[in-house]
């Protein structure tokens, strides 16, 4: 049986505390909908931990912001992620940063890195761009480690689009980011 739209229950961050801890899963809500995934694979993991090196070294040497792994942005009661990489300016963080230590509205920069299920790619690749895109973030970076894959999304005209894909032996720059490069290759394990 299918339940329509109407009868399913629409989450909010305060259904989320209801919920027991888990640290292997992560809780997600977006539009009101809960999301449920498992801790990601090893790789995963260290390729958000490589990028989160490459930019913290960078935002430290610049001072031009804040780096994070795995931040809650709470977006509205409805919406409310935990990105894998997160860049804020300063003054961002400023703004947004709540007494819990959430951000609650859009940092700049996100980084997503696919995981393996193709539910979990399609929520990052659709969903997640979605909201991203309607909530104001500048760019949004699609990491796919077993290709070593980089797929950059910049603002254009209110909406997040595709404007590049870089591989292995590619360089990583942004305007958001001045002075920031990296060979691709150097996220990944």
């Amino acid at each position: 049986m299918n339940q329509t739209t109407s009868d399913q229950v629409y989450w909010t961050v305060h259904d989320l505390e209801l919920l027991p801890d888990n640290p292997w899963l992560r809780y997600e809500i977006i539009d009101g909908v809960l999301l449920v995934t498992r801790a990601p694979h090893w790789n995963h993991q260290t390729t958000c931990g490589r990028f989160f090196q490459h930019l913290n070294t960078w935002s430290e040497t610049t001072g031009l912001g804040k780096t994070t792994i795995n931040p809650g942005v709470l977006f509205s009661e409805a919406d409310n992620v935990i990105p894998d990489v997160v860049w804020a300016t300063q003054e961002t963080y400023d703004q947004l940063i709540d007494e819990k230590g959430h951000l609650t509205g859009a940092p700049e920069l996100v980084i997503e890195v696919l995981s393996e299920s193709q539910q979990d790619q399609n929520r990052d690749r659709e969903t997640k761009l979605k909201l991203y895109s309607t909530r104001g973030v500048r760019e949004y970076w699609i990491a796919d480690w077993r290709v070593q894959k980089l797929e950059i999304y910049r603002r254009d005209n209110g909406q997040l689009k595709l404007v590049t894909t870089l591989f292995s032996e590619d360089i990583v720059t942004s305007p958001l980011l001045p002075g920031f490069s990296c060979v691709v290759k150097e996220f990944f394990p």
